[in-house]
């Protein structure tokens, strides 16, 4: 990798486009090859300048605030961070030098543009087990990794779940399995894609990020589309969408799909109670699914599949694989059973920021009496979910934010007798009437079907102070 950087980089004027957890990794990897080069930091943020990292570093300089993006083009290589906008690269530019900071259209070849993610699968391709799809990335990657942790393998888990690639060059050898959890930012420009690629499914998501739903599809389906012939792709036959978007490549690609509905060979499906593994061959049963599990529901079952086959196709042994999903605990704000308090079960799913979540959860949870959903409206389309809320038997829906009053609206739609709907102004507000309405030995759940961005940084400050919220009444 540092041979790599260097030899592609040395002469080249670098800009760092972004600098949360992914810009601060490829900065330290990149000092430490260039000790002297000049290394330029473009973030909106101009609190940037301020971080520790740069303290005794007199060779960086900064572009931040408002205008951060309108100088890229004067750069030979943009190390993007995910998420960081770069729509229309190669539309015109601005006619007007003054033009509005905020513009996104900007003259920028794409032979520019790298990330770490695009390098790392340069260098490390055949060693990655690469994990996609709107719902359930972080489990199914975190379930991958436990499983082949637990058949001994050397397994490293990084990526969006939280672990930028870069921090792990130095623990990686040769045998070395990397699970590398993608989100549709860091697959948007990519050129080399995972030996074996993860497709989960594919919902309305960051449509404030994307021109079109379209477009976030497109992105998605690098994963498989920069794929080599003898690569494999895995994929949920179920989905429709995922389906009709994977077919293309399927004739130079190992296809292993998995299905809750249908027998597949090859693939992974489920007969008489047991998930099933056929490498188009043979069958070899490999997980009673009625065994009890740490994961609930129909989609982590799911998630469970493309684990298992995934699993199979690494050479894993059937023992190991049911230890590993038997032990497999699940992670935080993910369905994660908070606690009895009031004599009510608390549960917290702040992930759930998709309608399609809201109502897995839902299905997954015995008895839910109250929900709590709503925050940052996206623009996604909540018909489907008010339709579901309104013939389920949740009794009280708490909802806030701009996405909450769209759910109401949607809720007006269609009958719901025998519903107390609420909207608060504040997060905070839920605790009073959760507790106040919520029936004795039932259950209370966030699943918000919304972002968290109009009161919280992210889900998991959600999700913190959810529980917090709900942990402070054991104590008066």
């Amino acid at each position: 990798m540092r041979d790599l950087i260097r030899q592609r980089f040395e002469n080249k004027s670098i800009v760092l486009l972004g600098f949360g957890r992914e810009g601060q990794a490829s900065y330290a990897l990149l000092r430490r090859i260039f000790p002297m080069k000049i290394l330029v930091v473009a973030d909106m943020n101009d609190g940037v300048r301020e971080n520790p990292l740069f303290k005794h570093d007199d060779h960086v300089r900064f572009i931040t605030g408002a205008g951060y993006l309108r100088h890229l083009k004067d750069y030979d290589v943009i190390f993007r961070s995910p998420g960081i906008p770069i729509w229309e690269w190669t539309s015109q530019a601005p006619e007007d030098e003054a033009a509005s900071a905020d513009s996104s259209k900007f003259l920028i070849p794409r032979e520019k543009i790298t990330s770490q993610t695009d390098l790392f699968l340069e260098c490390y391709s055949r060693q990655v087990i690469g994990i996609t799809g709107t719902k359930g990335k972080s489990t199914t990657s975190s379930l991958i990794h436990h499983v082949l942790k637990t058949a001994g393998v050397n397994t490293l888990l990084a990526g969006n779940i939280g672990n930028p690639v870069f921090h792990f060059i130095d623990l990686i050898s040769p045998e070395t399995k990397i699970i590398f959890e993608l989100s549709s930012h860091q697959l948007e420009f990519i050129t080399v894609a995972p030996h074996i690629s993860v497709l989960l499914n594919l919902y309305q998501e960051h449509l404030d990020a994307y021109e079109s739903y379209e477009s976030y599809q497109l992105a998605k389906i690098n994963i498989t589309k920069y794929q080599v012939p003898g690569d494999y792709i895995i994929f949920n036959a179920d989905d429709e969408l995922v389906k009709k978007l994977v077919t293309p490549y399927l004739i130079s690609r190992h296809g292993y799909p998995y299905s809750l509905e249908n027998q597949l060979h090859p693939g992974g499906f489920i007969q008489d109670g047991m998930i099933i593994f056929s490498d188009g061959q043979k069958e070899v049963p490999v997980w009673k699914i009625h065994q009890d599990r740490f994961l609930r529901g129909e989609h982590n079952l799911r998630n469970i599949l493309a684990a298992v086959n995934v699993a199979m196709i690494c050479g894993i042994d059937t023992q190991s694989i049911e230890e590993g999903i038997a032990t497999f605990k699940g992670l935080e704000h993910r369905l994660e059973y908070v606690g009895e308090f009031g004599k009510i079960h608390f549960y917290n799913d702040s992930i759930a920021t998709i309608p399609e979540a809201c109502i897995e959860a839902v299905k997954a949870i015995p008895n839910v009496d109250t929900l709590i959903a709503g925050g940052f409206d996206r623009n996604i389309d909540y018909t489907g979910l008010a339709d579901f809320l309104s013939r389920s038997s949740v009794r009280n829906i708490i909802l806030l934010g701009a996405a909450g009053k769209r759910i109401m609206e949607h809720l007006a739609l269609f009958k719901h007798t025998g519903k107390k709907i609420y909207y608060i102004n504040r997060f905070d507000d839920f605790k009073s009437i959760a507790f106040q309405e919520t029936r004795v030995g039932c259950a209370c759940l966030l699943s918000p079907a919304a972002a968290s961005y109009d009161e919280f940084k992210n889900f998991e400050e959600r999700g913190k102070r959810f529980r917090e919220l709900v942990r402070s009444e054991s104590v008066k």
